[in-house]
């Protein structure tokens, strides 16, 4: 073997390694600087009324995937909606809007009426229209309040953290609609 293809042997089997090996050339460390971070934080407390509305002939929850009939169907488990649901001002739907929360939910648990939510709270209106904040976490629907985590955010709540405490301010039996109140604490800078 020459020399010449020894090298080429030898550089070929170091860059396969390089790239066996999982070095992260698509990640580098960055100044925080460039991306905002440099600001200072801000606690930002959002009081909004979001509208469930699951009956008539304009829902804003549609149910996609029906509870199963497997397993205790009490707790409507394994029943998952999407939601566009109205952010307002006031607990009436003529209130002002000023975002809406666009995700879903899903009835995870076979023994509770408990919620996994995640939704993006998408602002419409003021200063913080086109920005949103992100929400998740665990909802027992019957408990007279709730807590979800706010995990991040766009436009003006990007690294946002924090969280909403929920409280049901109306809930028909008849139809399933729900009006619900969201106080939303969030850090961002």
């Amino acid at each position: 073997m020459t020399t010449k293809y020894f090298f080429l042997l030898i550089t070929i089997l170091l860059h396969s390694c390089h790239s066996l090996t999982g070095a992260d050339d698509f990640v580098r460390p960055i100044d925080g600087s460039l991306v905002g971070l440099h600001k200072e934080e801000k606690v930002s407390h959002f009081k909004l009324y979001w509208h469930d509305t699951v009956s008539g002939k304009t829902p804003t929850s549609v149910e996609v995937i029906p509870p199963t009939k497997k397993v205790n169907t009490t707790t409507l488990f394994g029943k998952v909606n999407i939601l566009d649901n109205p952010l307002t001002l006031g607990p009436t739907l003529s209130s002002k809007l000023v975002a809406r929360a666009q995700g879903f939910y899903a009835a995870t648990s076979e023994t509770e009426a408990e919620l996994l939510m995640s939704m993006n709270f998408a602002f419409v209106e003021g200063k913080y229209n086109g920005s949103s904040i992100t929400v998740m976490g665990r909802n027992p629907i019957f408990s007279k309040t709730r807590e979800l985590a706010v995990i991040g955010g766009s436009g003006f709540f990007r690294f946002a953290r924090g969280y909403a405490h929920l409280k049901t301010y109306s809930f028909d039996l008849k139809t399933g609609d729900a009006i619900v109140e969201y106080n939303v604490y969030v850090i961002h800078y």
